[in-house]
């Protein structure tokens, strides 16, 4: 069995769905700024955790539609619609975030691991992104639902994920130019990206019908 390429697209989808600037990795960045390497460490510990078990059951779901071809276009059509719906409301409507600095007052290492554990909990976008890119994948026969695969693709998002939460730990406060840059322009960023992912579901829904 190939073991590199759940591991690589693992880790790919990972740092493609966690590099735009959100509320974990951001409040990992301003933990760090506040409380230092340590507890910002102990943070990322705990959303990792909730991140494992969100990707693995994703998978488990996508495992279960990808035995029925019908679902799987649907949920294409689906995935199209709202990645498309993100990307208009990103690029146009959205209001411009403001970098809000608020002092952190929860200091323990095992408050910051519990309160990442939290907030990782809190966001469901992996579900629906993680049950979206492995069906992908498997579609174009890059990914296959054995356990073995399901493990090593759960390893490299945790890689993955970890590689963004760590360079957001080390470098966003001494890049202060380039964090105000990408504060400034994160809908435009978020946007991009969520209509890129849309362009390649809207390919794969229209060759599906043209077969």
């Amino acid at each position: 069995m190939n073991y590199i390429t759940p591991l690589f697209f693992g880790f790919i989808s990972a740092f493609i769905g966690i590099i735009p600037p959100g509320l974990i990795n951001m409040t990992a960045a301003k933990v760090n700024h506040k409380e230092g390497k340590r507890n910002a460490l102990w943070f990322v510990f705990g959303a990792l955790i909730i991140i494992c078990v969100q990707v693995f059951f994703s998978i488990l779901f996508a495992k279960i539609i990808n035995r029925r071809p019908d679902l799987v276009t649907l949920l294409r059509e689906i995935g199209f619609g709202i990645f498309a719906t993100l990307t208009v409301y990103f690029l146009w409507l959205a209001k411009k975030p403001k970098d809000k600095t608020k002092k952190l007052d929860i200091k323990s290492v095992t408050k910051r691991f519990f309160l990442g554990m939290l907030l990782s909990a809190l966001n469901f976008f992996p579900i629906p992104y993680y049950v979206f890119v492995s069906i992908s994948l498997a579609s174009y026969k890059l990914f296959s639902f054995e356990t073995t695969s399901i493990l090593i693709f759960v390893n490299g998002v945790l890689l993955g994920s970890f590689l963004v939460f760590y360079l957001y730990i080390s470098f966003f406060d001494k890049l202060k130019n380039k964090r105000d840059y990408i504060m400034k322009n994160m809908n435009t960023i978020i946007g991009t990206i969520t209509g890129l992912i849309s362009i390649i579901t809207l390919i794969n829904i229209i060759e599906y019908y043209c077969q």
